[in-house]
């Protein structure tokens, strides 16, 4: 099997890490600094080759940097994240959740025909490998509080402002 290839690069939520393999985007996750992205890469990527050019890196950049100027909605990119089937099923009913609309954790269970596993969706996303392009942003409290995201609070706050799910009143 081929080696996975990534980059590291700053955008709007801080510096990402995004790694490819096989043609196909399998992660992508923000840390505030450099240092936490490459402790990231060293830690679950400690095999990958730095090729910012590899396919599909270069449009994974772009489609980011369209949607966080808000020129973007929806991603068209190949993706391979891998989990158990449940998490997988979970992460296929975060990417039908539309572009400025939220969940609850409760509706994601009954969503995936778990309605008692609200936990376990919660977790599910909590392991999302493609934070933002698998909108797990998108997933509230059923009372409407913004609870954990793998990316921080202020981060989910930040992405929620930018759909125009939250009003920038409520971030201070």
């Amino acid at each position: 099997m081929p080696a996975a290839a990534f980059d590291l690069f700053r955008d709007e939520l801080g510096w990402a890490l995004a790694v490819v393999r096989e043609g196909r985007l399998a992660w992508l996750g923000h840390t505030p600094d450099r240092e936490g992205a490459e402790r990231s890469r060293s830690r679950w990527w400690p095999d990958a080759v730095h090729d910012p050019a590899a396919e599909p890196l270069p449009e994974v950049r772009r489609q980011l940097d369209e949607y966080l100027a808000g020129r973007r909605r929806d991603f068209d990119l190949p993706l391979d994240p891998r989990g158990t089937e449940f998490q997988r099923l979970c992460w296929q009913a975060l990417q039908a959740i539309p572009y400025g609309e939220t969940r609850s954790y409760g509706q994601q269970a009954r969503i995936v025909g778990r309605p008692e596993a609200a936990r376990a969706v919660g977790m599910a996303n909590h392991d999302n490998p493609i934070g933002v392009i698998i909108p797990c942003h998108r997933v509230i409290g059923a009372n409407g509080s913004l609870t954990g995201y793998a990316g921080g609070l202020e981060m989910k706050r930040k992405l929620l402002e930018l759909e125009g799910v939250l009003p920038r009143s409520l971030l201070y």
